[in-house]
């Protein structure tokens, strides 16, 4: 029997413009034998959108397609018509492995509904740093048992709903200063450094993970030529040979400009295979998704690329997508209200209170500082809505609401002590500046980035985040019904 012949469009996935698959893409998908899309806001419309459009990709992927996308939880989700499920670091503020589990089952059984079946999720970087611009409420903890041990029973619970997971971002991304999207982030930390935390999830998940994505960090003392993603020490030498990672590898977007800046999609997607990578992921105009495939093409036809290697990578994709097939699954109105039910319970139990937070009465006078607007980041939906922040005090007879530009901009004698309890929402992602410690707020509602805490000198309350379930939990303690039964899983303390 012969082999059948390798083309690279089937270790690439792309991504596509709009919310249905035209045909000039239909048409470049198929010749170019792509076997993988990756789905972003951009292309979600409504949900019979979505199922017209994964029934029509599916029809040119073919049986062992691919279509992924970023669910993960919190602020990081595309398809926000599903029960929206908590951020990682809520479900380690409740830190209950069966929450974890039935979480993970309740965003497949929405992904799968829609015709997904890979979900690049669950977060497995360790947070220890506050500083952290990208990862923070991301991670489940700092410490890297419990991200370990919460990480696995939220995976356990997608897989069986019949949704691939990818844990991410290996080798660890949750020490870094810089966002890989807008810059190349390097840890210097050894190899011993990162076996005593980075790699403990990794190596935790490494024979269950079905897929890993890797980051575009550089580690200067492991590789200091190449970023992790086009590392062959990192990808072969460490999570090959010496974790023993059978499980596909696919990079994270070449498109982000830790990668793309300095080496393009083309070079980057021939030096991330080299490297050990199975899938490169190929976002981007069309012409750079072409110089990917053809570059990995010429590389197969001088020989750069290992063509054994190669056909390794086509067969662990090959299994994956034959363990997790493309297909579309019912789900029940009655089923979409439990799971809707589930994620609330969820973010209620992560609610935590650091200091000593009281609500304040509905007669109170209060004022409440919120910013504005706070768009898409790109990697993260839109902050909290400043109407929503007004819903949240609804019943509040004496209230003054202070909308902002930019939360960041406050100087210290912007709000007044004038006997009103300064209310400070922060709705926006940043952590703040020094400046911060001295504004006179007498209540933090940290509703995304939890280390914000940090720069604020008041007793705080913690979401996690910022979906429907935060909400209801945190109008809930507002009105004195409900109270913080969360541990924050990072140390915390206020300014």
């Amino acid at each position: 029997m012969n082999t059948p012949v390798l083309h690279p469009g089937q270790l690439v996935m792309v991504d596509i413009e709009g919310t249905a698959l035209d045909a000039e893409t239909a048409q470049f998908l198929h010749d170019h034998r792509v076997r993988a899309v990756c789905l972003f806001r951009k292309n979600l419309g409504t949900r019979e959108e979505v199922q017209k459009l994964t029934t029509d990709l599916r029809a040119v992927l073919g049986p062992l397609g691919l279509i992924g996308i970023d669910q993960e939880g919190g602020s990081v989700i595309r398809a926000t018509f599903l029960p929206q499920a908590p951020a990682a670091m809520a479900l380690g503020a409740a830190d209950d492995t069966e929450t974890a589990y039935a979480v993970g089952a309740a965003v497949a059984r929405g992904l799968g509904s829609l015709g997904i079946n890979w979900n690049f999720a669950p977060v497995l970087d360790v947070n220890n740093n506050p500083a952290n611009p990208v990862i923070a409420e991301r991670s489940f903890s700092a410490d890297p048992h419990a991200v370990a041990r919460l990480a696995e029973a939220w995976m356990q619970g997608s897989m069986s709903e019949g949704v691939a997971c990818c844990v991410k971002h290996f080798p660890g991304h949750g020490d870094t200063h810089t966002d890989s999207h807008r810059a190349l982030p390097s840890v210097d930390k050894s190899l011993a450094e990162l076996e005593a935390l980075e790699l403990i999830p990794f190596r935790a998940l490494a024979d269950t993970a079905p897929a890993v994505m890797t980051a575009h960090i550089v580690y200067p003392q492991i590789d200091p030529e190449h970023p992790a993603t086009l590392s062959r020490k990192l990808l072969t030498g460490i999570l090959r040979d010496a974790i023993g990672y059978q499980g596909v590898i696919i990079t994270d977007a070449l498109m982000m400009k830790a990668i793309h800046d300095r080496y393009g999609h083309a070079r980057a997607a021939v030096l991330s295979l080299q490297a050990g990578a199975d899938m490169v992921l190929a976002q981007g105009a069309r012409h750079e998704q072409l110089a990917a495939l053809e570059s990995i093409g010429a590389a197969i036809t001088a020989g750069v690329l290992n063509a054994a290697s190669l056909e390794t990578a086509r067969v662990r994709i090959d299994t994956l997508a034959m363990r997790f097939p493309l297909t579309q699954t019912t789900y029940s109105q009655t089923q979409q209200a439990q799971d809707q039910q589930l994620m609330q319970q969820a973010w209620a139990s992560g609610l935590t209170s650091v200091g000593s937070t009281h609500a304040p009465q509905s007669a109170e006078a209060i004022r409440v500082i919120a910013q504005a607007e706070v768009v898409s980041d790109g990697v993260s939906e839109a902050g909290l809505p400043f109407a929503q922040i007004r819903a949240l005090f609804e019943g509040f007879s004496n209230v003054e609401f202070v909308p902002v530009p930019d939360l960041r901009a406050l100087g210290a004698t912007t709000l007044p002590r004038d006997g009103r309890i300064n209310i400070l929402v922060s709705n926006h992602h940043g952590r703040y500046a020094a400046a911060a410690h001295a504004w006179p707020i007498d209540l933090h509602l940290a509703v995304w980035n939890p280390f914000q805490v940090f720069d604020i000198a008041a007793p705080a309350v913690i979401t996690w985040g910022y979906a429907d379930g935060a909400l209801v939990a945190l109008r809930a303690w507002l009105l004195g019904q409900a109270g913080t039964p969360g541990s924050a899983p990072v140390p915390l303390t206020t300014a």
